[in-house]
């Protein structure tokens, strides 16, 4: 796979649910706010539905996980989490959900963009997955690049459009290209067990789940001159 090693001004992971985005994308936040990178977190939904504990009510986990997910980018030093709180199981792929996002790129204005890989087929994926990685797919091209696409945002709202450079997917069944996140992997675990409300932060499956993330990470960098990878499908906008 081809290393990705330049460092983007500004990036942005657009995730489904609190936990997505360390598990997607935390080293290489992490790595890339070392290096100087903007980075900032937007959580589609807000996460009222990600619990196996009976007792549990929506509104409680909403709450827990919210601030779970601001504990964890915390951690990796991302500038700023967007919670654009859709409902946990109920993302659409339409005008909404495509508008928010495209507000999101034309206000924060990233190089690169991280997401949910929509095409996934080898193995389940959350629906609100797919529906995260078509929207922010369609809402980086053309809409957030073409002032005629939500003509509001720039008219009312005083936004400009903005062309993204980069996408990555994670996930992908066919990953293309590789980040080093051998100095920064540690810091992706210690933000997962932020997600306490999840699998991640029970203290038996945590460790499990710990030694999982090294594994995937060490199979990630197989071949290349570094310990542990992040692996991706990218997508690359015409000079």
């Amino acid at each position: 796979m081809t290393v990705i090693d330049d460092i983007p001004e500004r990036a942005m992971v657009v995730f489904a649910h609190p936990d997505d985005a360390e598990i997607g994308a935390g080293a290489v936040a992490a790595r890339w706010v070392k290096q100087g990178c903007e980075v900032t977190f937007v959580l589609c939904t807000n996460g009222g539905s990600g619990s196996g504990d009976l007792s549990m009510e929506s509104q409680r986990l909403i709450d827990l996980r919210r601030q779970e997910q601001h504990d964890a980018a915390k951690v990796l030093g991302v500038a700023r989490v967007v919670c654009l709180d859709f409902p946990d199981g109920g993302l659409e792929d339409d005008r909404d959900f495509r508008g928010a996002v495209v507000r999101v790129i034309r206000m924060y204005r990233p190089h690169t963009v991280l997401t949910h890989d929509p095409y996934r087929m080898k193995g389940f994926q959350h629906r609100d997955h797919r529906m995260t990685g078509i929207v922010t797919t369609d809402a980086v091209f053309p809409y957030a690049r073409d002032h005629l696409h939500y003509p509001d945002q720039i008219r009312v709202e005083g936004l400009k459009p903005h062309r993204v450079r980069r996408l990555l997917y994670w996930g992908a069944d066919e990953p293309d290209v590789v980040v080093d996140i051998s100095d920064t992997l540690e810091l992706q675990i210690e933000a997962l067990y932020k997600h306490a409300s999840q699998v991640f932060g029970l203290t038996d499956t945590g460790r499990d789940a710990a030694a999982r993330v090294r594994e995937r990470a060490a199979e990630a960098a197989r071949g290349q001159n570094f310990k542990y990878g992040a692996a991706y499908r990218q997508l690359l906008a015409r000079e």
